[in-house]
């Protein structure tokens, strides 16, 4: 199997348990979801003279671009890690936390620099909120890989 297809799968597993925990966490703090995507997506589409429509299509529209912006990141992520993996091969843990700082990076990063989010001022619950999601995506993405490469 091909590098590229084997990221891939292994960047959608990983999304997926990282949204999965994050609806998890959700659900037993009755937290609402973040709005950081949607105002990423405002920023880009700012920036880039894009009109979304009205206000109700506009709305829609940066929830659902919010959202394919975490799927990108995800395959991205792993894609970079397939890569280097290719010729690296780490072990467990070192694999899980290498996929959850690219996976972090990806995304933070990237929001810093449009200024919809400073991790510089995000408390201990906001930190844990943000870094288990990505260690379970870490964790999940490593194993897909893993898999696939077997």
């Amino acid at each position: 199997m091909h590098t590229l297809t084997k990221g891939l799968i292994a960047g959608a597993a990983g999304t997926a348990a990282l949204n999965a925990v994050s609806y998890l966490d959700m659900a037993i703090r009755a937290r609402p979801a973040s709005s950081t995507p949607q105002r990423a997506v405002d920023k880009l589409t700012h920036l880039a003279d894009v009109d979304l429509g009205d206000s109700e299509r506009a709305g829609n529209r940066k929830e659902a671009l919010g959202a394919l912006l975490g799927y990108g990141t995800g395959a991205a992520a792993a894609l970079c890690y397939g890569l280097a993996a290719e010729r690296w091969r780490p072990s467990w843990p070192v694999g899980v936390l290498a996929l959850t700082a690219l996976a972090m990076t990806g995304s933070n990063a990237p929001l810093t620099l449009l200024g919809t989010t400073d991790p510089r001022t995000w408390s201990a619950t906001d930190w844990i909120s943000d870094v288990l999601p990505h260690l379970a995506y870490g964790a999940t993405a490593y194993a897909a890989y893993r898999l696939l490469r077997s």
